[in-house]
């Protein structure tokens, strides 16, 4: 699908979110033009890297054109305000009140541009100017807090950038509702008018679990810990898998196959409830059952009885899973300075796997089609 063709972007954002947002468009066909300093978006310098180019960076910018503009300069802020004349949308991710500094504003591009910002805590409040990463917004947000590992300590979700992740898609479906609203006054007959967002890791990340916000704001406290024993447990080979629990007579069967059907008729485990209570007793008696069989073989047995399980596999895992190879979940991406690295479909999208830009690749051409 390439419902955007025609669609100028662009992208002033570093990172992961913003750039995720501008990288989905340009899956759909949008022409996608990246703006970075001249010592390139920070992403460039984390990660598996060579040269100019890393795995993070080549993740949230294929599709890309990249050119180098020094906004701090004049020459530069003059050069993206020729650009910004011409952009359907537009992207940045400045700390509040940068962004108009330097001339990244709605009202440098088209009068009916979509203009996106993205920032940590969004762009007016007590706490806008805060700095945030992915971490933090998991923490602020009460992420965290939800994330209980089975050491009952309370975790972020490890490599994960979850909340940066769910802010780009987040974005990119602000953007989608603001040009489906254009759309629609075109068709009305009516001039679209300039669209301003305000996408931020803090509210997206609260938008994630609307489910528990609504569910402890209409309790007033924080519930029980819900289906424990669902979790991951260690097989005698040190691998790990999940099971899960659904309804109240999964117990049964999960503590049967374990080994342990006396705990059905003891009063502590006798329902969700009762279980969350009594944890730390119950956690221990499964461990130590788990450890008499490879992970694989609690695998097999579960999925035997319909229970939800499966093994903890890793990117790498699966990759190499036959499910996975034999659907084409992953396509290879040639990536000029980088070699080849393996992506996932994009969902509902498909296959997608057009390079990432080097630094300022396309700086010399940008600018000449500005006369500059």
């Amino acid at each position: 699908m390439q419902p955007y063709q025609g669609l100028f972007v662009l992208d002033a954002s570093q990172g992961i979110a913003g750039p995720y947002c501008a990288t989905l468009l340009a899956a759909c066909g949008a022409e996608v033009l990246k703006v970075e300093p001249p010592a390139g978006d920070w992403s460039r310098g984390l990660s598996t890297r060579e040269g100019t180019q890393s795995a993070m960076h080549v993740t949230f910018n294929r599709g890309k054109r990249s050119v180098v503009i020094d906004l701090q300069e004049e020459r530069g802020r003059a050069a993206f305000k020729a650009l910004a004349a011409r952009a359907d949308v537009m992207l940045e991710a400045f700390r509040p009140g940068v962004a108009r500094r330097i001339g990244v504003v709605p009202e440098a591009g088209k009068a009916d541009v979509v203009f996106l910002s993205i920032s940590g805590f969004g762009q007016q409040g007590p706490h806008s100017e805060r700095p945030c990463t992915d971490s933090v917004a998991q923490a602020y947000s009460g992420m965290v807090s939800l994330n209980i590992g089975m050491d009952g300590v309370p975790h972020r979700t490890g490599n994960l950038m979850t909340v940066d992740m769910v802010t780009g898609i987040s974005a990119f479906a602000a953007v989608q509702a603001a040009l489906a609203e254009q759309a629609r006054d075109r068709v009305a007959g009516a001039a679209p008018q300039r669209r301003v967002l305000d996408v931020s890791l803090m509210q997206a990340a609260a938008a994630l679990m609307a489910f528990n916000v609504a569910e402890q704001g209409l309790l007033g406290r924080v519930p029980p810990l819900a289906n424990v024993p669902s979790g991951t447990y260690q097989g005698s080979d040190g691998r790990w898998f999940m099971v899960a629990m659904l309804r109240e007579p999964e117990f049964a069967t999960l503590v049967g196959i374990a080994g342990l059907p006396e705990l059905v008729g003891d009063a502590r485990f006798a329902s969700f409830a009762a279980r969350a209570e009594h944890r730390e007793a119950l956690l221990p008696m499964l461990r130590e059952a788990f450890r008499t069989q490879p992970a694989a073989e609690w695998v097999t047995r579960y999925q035997a009885a319909r229970m939800l399980c499966d093994l903890v596999n890793t990117p790498l895992d699966w990759l190499a899973d036959p499910h996975v190879q034999a659907v084409g979940a992953a396509v290879p991406l040639a990536q000029p300075g980088l070699g080849t690295l393996p992506f996932p479909k994009l969902p509902g999208i498909g296959a997608w796997s057009v390079p990432a830009p080097a630094l300022g690749e396309h700086t010399a051409a940008v600018l000449a089609e500005l006369g500059l």
